[in-house]
């Protein structure tokens, strides 16, 4: 599977920060982890003081899947809005789903405390507008429902938006929690401390067999070594899918554009995260450099490959867009990309086992939130293999 077309903003501003060696001998691990994104290397960093031997295996290089394609969006909102999920999961598991999403971005902060140097990191308020006027009775609703549940919200006005954000729109829900980050250089930064604890990392080792057994797992690499393993985390992001005898995600192809810089009279207030209640919808945000960076415009995925023809088409439907809702500010696209992009029936990510995997735990973080669900899933995970209760785990897990 192809996990982004063109060229990543973030992997053409940072280049390849670290290489890791392929793997050239038989092993013998504790717990081995497939995949070297973000959702591996979370995961990853929550074992290394464990106790136990860990080791990852990635077929390509360190964070150069979907994770260089990441808009890294930091939302506690996800895709399917808190009035809608309670309705799916119940109230209880929704409210709680978004709590831990909000959670997670401040853990993603404290960890970039621990890191040097310092990378792209910040707390940012998030801006949700109403697209049209008849979206608005049903965003006031999900601000009320956000402010019984302790969520710190505001409801802004026309006008408030307008003053604010310099743009229209019939009204909008203003939320304190959010944030962005550079998610290419988290995931090194993870890995980095990950090995340092004196785990491994291997790079260009693909898997091409696992073979089950009673007490362990056997993995057969393209490189003809065997790895055995008392417990297997999947962490593939959407290749993961493979794994799954069911399914429970469609993949879409999702659009992403970075202008080139511009002046500090062209912000916002607070450089805000700004996405919008249609579906599927745009959202924008400052970057680094002062540029801006713009996504959507969602549709079914591309296999195998998107013609860079469509990519184009996608990133002036992008521009005119955000052109449209801001006119006074010049945006020309510097970098465009298009990625691989899950979404579930209720928005939340599956994390946990399934029977048909015995000793296999999945850390699969779809939609919008990927980030923070990939955070989410490395507590939990780490606390399924060391055999401690984890009481989140139920609303996540595959039978839900």
């Amino acid at each position: 599977m192809n996990l982004y077309e063109q060229h990543p903003y973030w992997l053409m501003k940072n280049g390849i920060v670290t290489s890791y060696p392929s793997l050239q001998q038989n092993l013998q691990i504790d717990v081995a982890i497939m995949g070297a994104g973000i959702s591996a290397a979370l995961t990853a960093h929550n074992l290394r003081n464990s106790g136990l031997s860990v080791a990852v295996f990635d077929k390509g290089h360190t964070a150069m899947g979907s994770t260089a394609a990441s808009t890294a969006f930091l939302q506690y909102e996800i895709d399917t809005p808190l009035i809608q999920l309670k309705n799916l999961v119940g109230e209880k598991d929704a409210v709680k789903s978004y709590e831990l999403c909000r959670k997670a971005i401040y853990d993603i902060g404290d960890l970039c405390q621990t890191f040097k140097p310092k990378f792209d990191f910040h707390l940012r308020p998030s801006l949700q507008y109403a697209s049209f006027k008849t979206h608005t009775k049903a965003l006031q609703d999900e601000f009320s429902l956000r402010k019984k549940h302790g969520f710190k919200v505001e409801w802004l006005e026309n006008s408030d938006v307008r003053k604010k954000f310099n743009f229209d729109a019939p009204g909008a829900l203003f939320s304190v929690d959010g944030g962005e980050i550079d998610a290419y250089l988290f995931t090194h930064a993870l890995f980095k401390s990950f090995q340092s604890s004196g785990h491994q990392v291997y790079n260009k080792t693909g898997v091409k067999h696992i073979e089950y057994a009673k007490q362990n797992i056997i993995l057969h690499t393209n490189n003809s070594y065997t790895v055995k393993a008392k417990k297997l985390i999947i962490a593939c992001g959407y290749e993961s899918l493979q794994y799954i005898p069911k399914k429970i995600a469609d993949i879409n192809s999702t659009y992403a554009l970075v202008s080139e810089p511009l002046p500090d009279e062209f912000f916002w207030h607070k450089n805000s995260l700004i996405w919008e209640t249609a579906t599927p919808y745009m959202y924008f945000r400052v970057v680094s450099e002062n540029r801006i960076l713009v996504g959507g415009r969602d549709d079914p995925f591309h296999h195998p490959h998107i013609h860079p023809s469509v990519i184009s088409r996608k990133t002036e439907m992008l521009q005119k867009a955000f052109l449209k809702r801001m006119p006074h500010i010049p945006l020309v696209p510097d970098f465009s990309w298009a990625g691989a992009f899950a979404s579930t029936k209720d928005g939340l990510p599956y994390i946990g086992s399934i029977p048909e995997r015995p000793n296999t735990f999945f850390a699969l973080g779809f939609g919008g939130n990927g980030i923070t669900f990939s955070v989410i899933a490395a507590e939990i995970i780490h606390d399924l293999i060391m055999g401690k209760k984890n009481n989140n785990a139920d609303i996540f897990r595959f039978n839900r």
